[in-house]
């Protein structure tokens, strides 16, 4: 996995470069969204790592499947990752380009993961503590995951807050053992 974020960070950083500068990074939001859907679908992924078909034919096919909804530059950008081999990296690529466009919105992602579903307000609350905290503007992902007990871990970027019961379980064994 940090082998193909390694190679699809340079393809991330370019096309993020290249929206910045013709002003379209919601353009390019949208492009890789329907490109990286498509190249996951089963079906296309056994096409991408079977050596009978083309590269051309890899293409036409893409592109065909994308229709209209691919600009000139985003065409192209398809094109090249099919030609360096790199098509199956595209989930990646738009997972780092989402990334680079909301540090460059000063927006932060945070993904809340919760024992129990929150209520909006819970949730409004803890957006404003996570905004204050930051100092920047937090859009949260909620899922739930009943294994935490009770409590919440919130990750943004590689920082982590456990305040779920299990964490603090776990803290404390760990506290016990020494």
């Amino acid at each position: 996995m940090a082998e193909a974020l390694t190679i699809a960070r340079p393809y991330a950083e370019a096309v993020f470069r290249l929206a910045k500068t013709k002003n379209a990074l919601s353009a390019w939001s949208d492009m890789l969204q329907l490109a990286a859907t498509v190249t996951s679908d089963e079906r296309i992924r056994a096409l991408i790592g079977n050596p009978k078909i083309s590269a051309k034919h890899l293409g036409e096919l893409l592109l065909g499947i994308c229709g209209n909804k691919l600009s000139i530059e985003g065409c192209n950008f398809i094109l090249l990752l099919i030609e360096n081999a790199r098509v199956e990296l595209l989930p990646q690529v738009r997972d780092l380009f989402e990334q680079l466009k909301t540090q460059h919105e000063g927006v932060l992602e945070a993904k809340v993961i919760s024992a129990f579903a929150m209520s909006d307000l819970q949730l409004k609350n803890l957006v404003a503590g996570l905004e204050a905290k930051f100092k920047r503007k937090i859009e949260a992902k909620v899922s739930i995951n009943k294994e935490l007990i009770g409590g919440v871990k919130i990750e943004i970027g590689d920082e982590v807050l456990d305040a779920s019961v299990r964490g603090k379980l776990e803290a404390m064994s760990i506290a016990l053992k020494s």
